[in-house]
């Protein structure tokens, strides 16, 4: 079947919430295991019960710090050795701080391109010779719509998605030879801990995404799952270097 992940390894960084787990448990209801990699232990442990129930009868989660190196290999190794493969890879980790440039110290912009945008790039750097191994997979980076358009209090977070999307074009021609497909996917404003925090920082926000949004209202984490089971799956093999808004229609709206 074309959307069939039996048998396949996916693991989701930043997998136990929000984007990352809504599109974990379309993986795993596709017929992946699923294996989550994030630093919160209860929530991570939450999400695998969530996927257990979806279908993913052997996840588990993996502790890791998606911004050091080290942790990161540790993380694939880990994988690959109770798995013994990894066929999909989504790179969801994130964070921002909410401040215009002029105010933004260093260490607080370091903090949102490692996290950001370094993770991704160490991940896949790690992912990759198994991916190979397999005879191909599948990479998904996750950006954002702030690598369309410009927010005044999100500078660094629009600058680490932006380098997303140029990063998955390279991998994505770098890899193709290798049978690697690497895509991105756009999310628009999807209702998460994340966004809590943006509706409660940016008066009026919340009344502005629900008029401009096409369909009427924020999109869920679930909104997420099935363009993640596309991806990951035999149905995109012709698909690679893209980035793929999923937004209820923000993005086209006048």
């Amino acid at each position: 079947m074309m959307f069939d992940l039996g048998g396949k390894v996916a693991l989701v960084t930043g997998g136990n919430g929000g984007i990352g787990l809504g599109m974990a448990l379309g993986l795993a209801e596709a017929g992946a295991r699923v294996v989550v990699a994030a630093r919160n232990a209860d929530k991570s442990l939450a999400a695998v019960k969530a996927l257990q129930a979806a279908g993913s009868a052997d996840s588990f989660a993996l502790a890791v710090d998606v911004t050091d190196e080290a942790s990161v290999h540790s993380m694939v190794e880990q994988l690959v050795e109770r798995c013994g493969r990894l066929d999909i890879l989504v790179n969801n980790a994130g964070t921002t701080v909410r401040k215009p440039v002029d105010q933004l110290a260093l260490a607080e912009w370091t903090t949102v391109m490692d996290t950001n945008l370094t993770s991704a790039f160490l991940c896949c750097r790690a992912a990759y010779p198994h991916l190979k191994a397999e005879g191909g997979g599948k990479i998904i980076n996750i950006g954002s719509m702030m690598s369309i358009f410009g927010a005044p209090y999100a500078p660094a977070y629009g600058a680490s998605k932006g380098g997303i999307v140029q990063l998955t074009k390279a991998m994505a021609a770098s890899w193709a030879p290798d049978g690697i497909q690497v895509n991105a996917v756009l999310p628009g404003w999807i209702q998460t801990e994340l966004t809590d925090g943006a509706r409660a920082q940016v008066a009026g926000l919340n009344e502005r995404v629900v008029a401009r949004t096409a369909a009427g209202r924020w999109g869920q984490p679930s909104d997420l799952a099935g363009i993640a089971v596309f991806l990951a799956s035999g149905a995109s093999d012709f698909v690679t270097g893209t980035a793929i808004p999923v937004d209820g229609g923000y993005s086209i709206a006048a």
